[in-house]
């Protein structure tokens, strides 16, 4: 297929497709999966080999958030049956993290629901990471506390946070639609201020909303400009008791196709598959690994995930390894400049859950960090093949398991 093998030369001279061929990955046939996850998949490993990242989850404070983002089980006004509890001590973030680096993490992503930390939240936070760091002091701290105001994020850096995570979730232009008590702006700026920090950025999206394939490739595209370091990509999870409960939209060959998008869009950058792998990718998760280089270990915030040793097993059968703590993530032109130009640390990632530099930023995918010019003006891409007809997606809800163990409870957790 000529659109594949334009996108995998592209992808190696680390080129933006244009947003016609993105569009086109999005419309391609389920006949055509395995063609675009083998094509992706050569992009995938020209940067980051056959290796795999893992990330662990704490979740510091769980639920009774005053945002109303209608994806989101902790949201105000939310009738789910999540585990709700405030935060969690630093000694008790730290053992929950210690059995997510037990199982082979080596980036531990402490979460907390709310708008935004004020700066008593900040105190516990830095405190929590300097235990966690004591104990093990290789692992990488990724903080994710919603909109950070000025201070916040060179706080936690000093504190020895290696990243923060905020996602610009769907395109500005529908963002309005699933939150309306911060904006989309409030958003990037928050990517912004960690960037000037010094911290390693990590935004991404959720697909499965009800979006359209135009709103996709917007904010993959926005995302790109944004330049962060990590982008997950989340499978909205179904959780009864929120306003999308109903919203079953996803097909595993659509959730390939998305990662595959993606892929091509942030060529060197690291891909991870966040919330929802389990519920919507179900038995070609494996697949998946071809496109992302990075994956969660075990259990998510609010819901359960897949046994941390089946996470282990699939990426050994599917013929890959899990990256290890002395290795880099980033490819070598990414961390070099990380590490030079903009201080931020090497390895980029984040947790996939939540400026004042000024101007343009560099969008990372150009030799020396250049700053990102529009996609190209190319012809339009040739006509992708039209989907094959299939039945929506029928629900999973026995596939939707609220999460009763680990951070925030007395039970062992996943890991």
């Amino acid at each position: 297929m000529d659109l594949l093998n334009t996108l995998v030369d592209k992808g190696l001279r680390r080129e933006s497709p244009t947003r016609e061929e993105a569009l086109a990955v999005l419309a391609t046939s389920d006949d055509d999966v395995l063609d675009v996850v083998a094509a992706a998949g050569k992009v995938r490993r020209h940067w980051f080999g056959r290796r795999v990242k893992l990330n662990y989850l704490v979740n510091l404070k769980s639920g009774l958030c005053p945002e109303d983002c209608s994806y989101c089980s902790q949201r105000l006004g939310s009738k789910a049956e999540i585990l709700k509890y405030t935060w969690l001590k630093p000694d008790q973030a730290s053992a929950a993290a210690a059995a997510g680096v037990s199982g082979g993490a080596k980036r531990v992503c402490l979460v907390a629901s709310g708008r935004g930390p004020t700066d008593r939240d900040v105190d516990r936070v830095s405190d929590t990471i300097k235990a966690i760091k004591e104990q093990n002091e290789s692992v990488e701290v990724c903080a994710c506390l919603g909109l950070l105001s000025d201070g916040q994020a060179e706080r936690l850096r000093e504190a020895g946070a290696d990243a923060y995570n905020h996602n610009l979730n769907t395109s500005e232009s529908t963002y309005g639609d699933i939150t309306t008590t911060h904006t989309y702006a409030d958003r990037v700026d928050t990517v912004n201020k960690a960037h000037a920090a010094g911290l390693s950025a990590c935004s991404g999206l959720i697909a499965g909303m009800g979006e359209s394939d135009e709103d996709l490739v917007d904010v993959v595209f926005s995302l790109r400009e944004l330049d962060p370091d990590s982008v997950p990509v989340n499978f909205l999870i179904p959780m009864e008791g929120t306003p999308l409960a109903k919203e079953w939209h996803l097909t595993p060959q659509r959730c390939l196709r998305i990662l595959a998008m993606t892929r091509f869009v942030c060529p060197d950058v690291e891909v991870r598959i966040a919330g929802g792998r389990e519920v919507h990718l179900r038995t070609m998760q494996p697949l998946a690994l071809h496109l992302a280089n990075s994956i969660f270990l075990g259990d998510y915030l609010t819901s359960e995930g897949q046994a941390g040793h089946a996470d282990l097993e699939m990426i050994a059968d599917a013929g890959f390894e899990v990256e290890g703590a002395g290795e880099v993530t980033l490819p070598e032109h990414r961390a070099t400049a990380r590490s030079g130009g903009c201080g931020s640390h090497e390895d980029g990632g984040g947790c996939g859950a939540h400026e004042d530099g000024g101007g343009a930023r560099g969008c990372g995918s150009h030799a020396g960090g250049g700053v990102c010019a529009p996609a190209p003006t190319a012809a339009p891409a040739p006509a992708a093949a039209p989907a094959s007809p299939r039945p929506a997606e029928e629900p999973r809800t026995d596939l939707v398991a609220v999460r009763r163990r680990g951070a925030g409870t007395d039970l062992a957790p996943n890991a």
